[in-house]
């Protein structure tokens, strides 16, 4: 988990949102990537499938089944989709996100039983602390900075 919260704060440095992820197959890590929405331009960018799509293409296949991901923020509908599909064996995320969350905030897409053609296992709250404070620290700023265009007449 510690590598991708070194990848989310590459995202801060470009100030997206500051979520990491690594995926790591045999122990090492395959790939690594962030957030990145705002830099691309692309609602997609998302860290999940941003990973996915770098081990796909590293792989030569789409199945990802020997990988375990491990991600800053818990993954939102799209990026479990995408994790399901590319058969991902294990997920480990940090923090837990109420708002978004696909794997146990909002939905429970990994424990639906029908429609699915593979069943991920997942681990939550991994250094959730350490994710938390990037989350709500990057969300602070963002609405500092809003508050003083406000104010200046921006």
């Amino acid at each position: 988990m510690l590598a991708a919260i070194r990848e989310a704060e590459k995202a801060i440095d470009l100030g997206e949102c500051p979520i990491g992820c690594v995926l790591v197959k045999d122990g090492k890590i395959y790939v690594r990537s962030h957030n990145l929405r705002l830099t691309r331009g692309n609602a997609i960018a998302h860290a999940e499938v941003i990973a996915i799509d770098k081990a796909c293409r590293k792989l030569g296949d789409w199945r990802l089944e020997d990988f375990d991901m491990y991600v800053t923020l818990e993954p939102c509908t799209m990026c479990s989709g995408a994790i399901i599909q590319s058969r991902i064996r294990k997920v480990y995320f940090g923090a837990y996100e109420p708002k978004s969350g696909a794997v146990v905030s909002c939905n429970d897409i990994f424990n639906v039983s029908h429609g699915h053609n593979h069943k991920v296992e997942f681990e939550g709250g991994i250094l959730e602390k350490e994710c938390s404070q990037m989350m709500l620290d990057f969300f602070r700023a963002i609405r500092k900075r809003d508050a003083g265009k406000k104010r200046s007449g921006y």
